[in-house]
């Protein structure tokens, strides 16, 4: 009799594992880590993007070359920068080694490559064409993480000049204007301006309250945080950004292109349409949109269209829903689908652009407006009352 351990998904793959290795199995438990054999830092084990992109284009290539699947594993984790990554890839080529599938592998570690991605991995295993499939992975990660780099690029300098805003605004009402108005008191200036008035009540109270204030504004995130992660509350906030005014367009535009594109690149890699459907619903990070995808999907199911069901929606414009309804006449909704992606995208590039060309003056007039007025109310009255003297 042997006894051992099996590394697997769960108890069906264990079993699986055990009965292409010929053995009998007399008992079979699960066993458990320690919790303090843990890694504390395992959640900086997720791999980023660009980790994801080379693996997926390697383990392409060297299919392709017809490279023994383990070997290409363990040549691959050898050249993983990232120790943490490079574990995931040991324990994977492990997992084939012990008679599990490169899907079945991949999911023991599916917070890290998701349900979209061992989906498309499985089609492959089955259809034969892992090679192509995991290509079409590549594409898509590529463009994905080049539309929110490019997003988050364009976001950044705007984002971090209201940062830095906030936060000299808020050195300067608790240090700089406390020192500087105690000057004005000890003076006994009188007949003070409104914007001096104001501004020695503002910093008063910010004073005076300052712990209060920072406990409410903890509280308000994390109630924040708590209600967006709510299937009620976050509902709400996904419809909210689709019709936030000004932005709506541009969330739309977003979001339609991950659809798109996630949709298009699932046909191209042979995954059936339902499975595609439902796969894209829960990689979409919308809810609204997953709600759409997952009727689109009854539809499909019923004896429907997609485009059916999108065209009940302003959240899908005609443009979609005609370049779908052909796509769905002609045996091409990858190809329409595709090209719908590719137009979202370079719309929301364009919006994100203007968006950030506009934000950028409003920025610098805050600015200048915010040092105008400290000029008026601190420094005009102190140089009134050196002008006394």
């Amino acid at each position: 009799m042997t006894e051992g351990r099996v590394e697997a998904p769960n108890e069906d793959q264990a079993v699986e594992v055990l009965h292409r290795k010929e053995l009998v199995i007399l008992s079979l438990e699960p066993t458990e880590k320690p919790v303090f054999s843990k890694d504390i830092f395992s959640f900086l084990s997720r791999p980023s993007r660009k980790d994801l992109v080379i693996f997926t284009r390697q383990m392409a290539t060297m299919i392709d070359a017809d490279v023994p699947m383990i070997e290409g594993l363990r040549t691959l984790a050898g050249q993983v920068a990232k120790d943490s990554f490079r574990k995931i890839v040991e324990n994977i080529a492990l997992s084939i080694e012990g008679g599990a599938s490169l899907s079945s592998a991949l999911a023991n570690h599916e917070r890290f490559f998701g349900s979209f991605y061992i989906s498309l991995v499985k089609t492959g295993e089955v259809s034969g064409k892992l090679h192509s499939t995991l290509g079409y992975l590549a594409d898509y990660l590529e463009k994905n993480a080049a539309l929110t780099s490019k997003i988050k690029g364009a976001l950044f300098y705007p984002a971090f000049v209201f940062f830095a805003i906030v936060i000299v605004s808020l050195v300067v009402v608790t240090v700089v204007l406390p020192k500087l108005l105690a000057i004005l008191k000890e003076a006994g200036a009188e007949n003070l301006p409104l914007s001096t008035k104001i501004l020695i009540n503002i910093t008063n109270f910010v004073n005076n309250y300052f712990i209060f204030l920072l406990i409410l504004m903890i509280i308000s995130a994390i109630g924040f945080v708590g209600f967006i992660k709510s299937e009620g509350g976050r509902r709400k906030w996904d419809n909210f950004k689709l019709n936030a005014p000004q932005f709506k367009t541009l969330v739309r535009s977003f979001y339609l292109a991950r659809v798109c594109e996630t949709l298009a690149t699932l046909i191209k890699a042979g995954v059936p349409i339902l499975d595609g459907l439902k796969i894209s619903s829960e990689v979409v990070g919308n809810k609204i949109y997953e709600e759409i995808l997952t009727k689109a999907r009854e539809s499909v199911q019923g004896g429907g269209t997609m485009s059916e069901v999108f065209r009940e929606f302003d959240e899908f414009p005609p443009l979609v829903t005609s370049m779908v309804t052909i796509g769905e006449k002609t045996g091409r909704t990858d190809f329409m689908l595709d090209n719908a992606a590719k137009f979202y995208k370079t719309e929301s590039e364009n919006m994100v652009q203007n968006l950030t060309q506009l934000i950028e003056p409003i920025l610098i007039l805050l600015l200048g407006l915010a040092v105008g007025v400290l000029v008026s109310a601190v420094l005009l009255p102190i140089y009134s009352l050196v002008g006394a003297f």
